[in-house]
């Protein structure tokens, strides 16, 4: 819980690993759902979120399924259910004509070499969609919102990996190609603290571990 009123936390949720033929095509923001034969492997993940995320927090997930469907698992591996706000700013980028191709296909479509960890350059702009740099030009307003409209709180941000890259560009000025170098894994945290009008990164890609199981009750 946060007790210091002139510092607001986000605590930024990767959501889960999505279902198999997306993962093998470039889905941006597209609505794809979430694996289903991942559920088991992930539950300890979703027990560790449950007890690592604050208590109260203020919840919001994108417009894409696939953040709202982790945070219900969050809240039936023991957080507290919470009412959902919806950001459409905050989705995964919009790759325009790119959205649902292999990678080997629009690997032959680029006009700029791509990044050393990512399919394309931050400066890639897909026909009819955005490049990455656009991704930080629109996430950045939305995290300046939601600590102005929650300073001294805490809030739970799920969303994608590109929109949490491009939050830490963000707060950290990086230039587009810089926050591409950043790893954020499926139901990972990463958490970001408004300190008046100055960010500061506490934490990247904390990545969940396994917690015991609870014993059960003796009489």
């Amino acid at each position: 819980m946060q007790t210091d009123p002139n510092v607001t936390r986000l605590f930024l949720v990767r959501h889960a690993l999505v279902e198999p033929g997306a993962r093998a095509t470039l889905y941006g923001c597209l609505d794809v759902p979430l694996c289903r034969l991942a559920l088991a492997a992930e539950a300890a993940s979703y027990r560790w979120l449950a007890a690592r995320l604050p208590r109260p927090a203020r919840w919001v997930c994108t417009t894409l399924s696939r953040t709202r469907a982790t945070a219900a698992a969050i809240f039936a591996a023991g957080y507290p259910e919470t009412p959902l706000a919806e950001e459409a700013d905050l989705v995964e980028q919009h790759l325009g004509e790119w959205q649902g191709l292999p990678h080997e296909v629009v690997a032959e479509r680029l006009l700029h070499p791509p990044h050393p960890f990512w399919p394309h350059a931050g400066e890639e702009r897909p026909p009819g969609g955005e490049s990455f740099g656009d991704v930080v030009g629109r996430v950045g307003p939305v995290l300046d919102r939601l600590a102005a409209e929650h300073a001294g709180g805490d809030v739970v941000v799920v969303a994608h990996g590109g929109s949490i890259r491009a939050s830490l560009a963000h707060a950290l000025g990086l230039t587009a190609h810089q926050a591409l170098t950043f790893s954020i894994l499926n139901l990972s945290v990463t958490r970001l603290e408004r300190h008046g009008r100055d960010w500061r990164v506490a934490a990247v890609n904390e990545e969940p571990f396994a917690l015991p199981a609870p014993h059960p009750a003796t009489a």
